[in-house]
């Protein structure tokens, strides 16, 4: 059994990111703020890729344990990719899930149709601690919703809305991992572990065989 550290503190990415890799038996996930103390580790990326090797980079550094670390933006046509690597903080600092929301629908007052377009984007670090490293990357298109809906999910999932009409948060947790970006990010990662081992995580750099 490996253990493997994921580098959040956020409840729901735990209880999101936990199920998508449950096929893997030969792994245990467990959360950095299990192992470290007061876990908080500032975002300053200007990418997603730098935000997600900086959060796995750090929990394999304070845990010498191998560790992934995920970032997800939300990019917005019409808005010239806004908010993009600024997601969560896209209201300012400190703000809440429905501030962020509240501010992405005020900002596209007056858009309409197509222009609402917007892809969401998932970037999966895993970093272990002899200082090699992976990255996998996940996408999901959709549009954005004039008002939010659906009570499931967390983030921006009550105003993304899906091809098929529903949002993210009207969609089970199961649902929503076989379509999102998050879990297509993970897929990849997982289909990676699979076919290596999962004892043979790292150094990740290496090649199978």
């Amino acid at each position: 059994m490996i253990e493997l550290v994921l580098a959040t503190a956020n409840p729901h990415k735990v209880e999101e990111i936990r199920p998508l890799l449950d096929g893997i038996a030969e792994i245990r996930l467990v959360p950095v703020t299990a192992l470290v103390d007061d876990w908080e580790l500032e975002e300053t990326g200007e990418t997603l890729e730098e935000n997600a090797l900086l959060k796995a980079r750090a929990a394999a550094l304070a845990t010498r344990m191998p560790a992934v670390g995920d970032d997800t933006g939300l990019f917005v046509g019409a808005l010239d990719g806004a908010p993009g690597v600024r997601s969560s903080r896209y209201a300012g600092p400190q703000c809440s899930y429905e501030d962020n929301r509240r501010t992405l629908l005020a900002a596209l007052t007056g858009v309409e149709g197509g222009a609402r377009r917007a892809v969401f984007r998932t970037v999966v670090a895993l970093a272990c601690p002899d200082g090699s490293e992976r990255v996998f990357e996940g996408a999901l298109e959709g549009s954005i919703a004039t008002s939010p809906r659906g009570t499931g999910g967390f983030g921006y999932d009550p105003v993304f809305v899906l091809p098929g009409g529903t949002t993210l948060a009207e969609l089970s947790l199961q649902a929503k991992n076989e379509v999102s970006h998050r879990a297509d990010a993970f897929r990849a990662f997982s289909g990676w572990l699979s076919s290596r081992g999962a004892e043979r995580i790292c150094p990740c750099n290496a090649p199978v065989g």
